[in-house]
């Protein structure tokens, strides 16, 4: 199919793919059961002290102090566009060594980089969304959950990991 959407179509759509792959890779891998990294125990501990929710708080430690799902998702949105596959397999080792120089334990980092270059294969290649859709979209999906106020998103993230979890 070489028929592309239109790019302002694109971005809200890959905005909520991007939040939904990032946010489901983060609680597979347990991100909010524990601050995975030093700095994200402390964020956590802050966001909390604000009257946010604790388990919310270490997501978005996470997100902050290590190259986690969303880094990830970024990463390889940024690859793909640049350089298609080749360009995103080079992201998800950058974030693969970017994970181990963090000290991060885990790999959400990197299998959110896998599952987004796939994703973002899928719907460049068969539904015709412009690659730098994902850039804009991913963007719009950390900046859903950090930007807005840590105390509320920490709340919802909080909510939605007791219920999965």
């Amino acid at each position: 199919m070489n028929t592309m959407i239109n790019i302002i179509l694109a971005i809200p759509i890959s905005a909520v793919i991007c939040l939904l792959l990032l946010a489901s890779v983060d609680f597979f891998w347990k991100l909010p059961k524990a601050g995975g990294v030093s700095g994200a125990k402390v964020i956590g501990k802050e966001i909390e002290k604000k009257g946010g929710d604790i388990n919310g708080g270490w997501m978005i430690g996470n997100i902050i102090s290590s190259p986690d799902a969303s880094a990830g998702t970024l990463l390889a949105a940024c690859g793909y566009y640049i350089w298609g596959i080749p360009g995103a397999v080079i992201s998800i080792i950058l974030v693969y060594i970017g994970a181990r120089i963090c000290a991060d334990k885990g790999y959400a980092g990197t299998s959110g980089c896998i599952l987004a270059t796939l994703v973002i294969w899928v719907l460049t290649t068969f539904a015709g969304f412009p690659p730098e859709s994902f850039i804009a979209g991913c963007v719009i999906a950390i900046f859903f959950i950090e930007g807005i106020s840590s105390k509320y998103a920490s709340r919802i993230l909080g909510k939605i990991w007791r219920r999965v979890s």
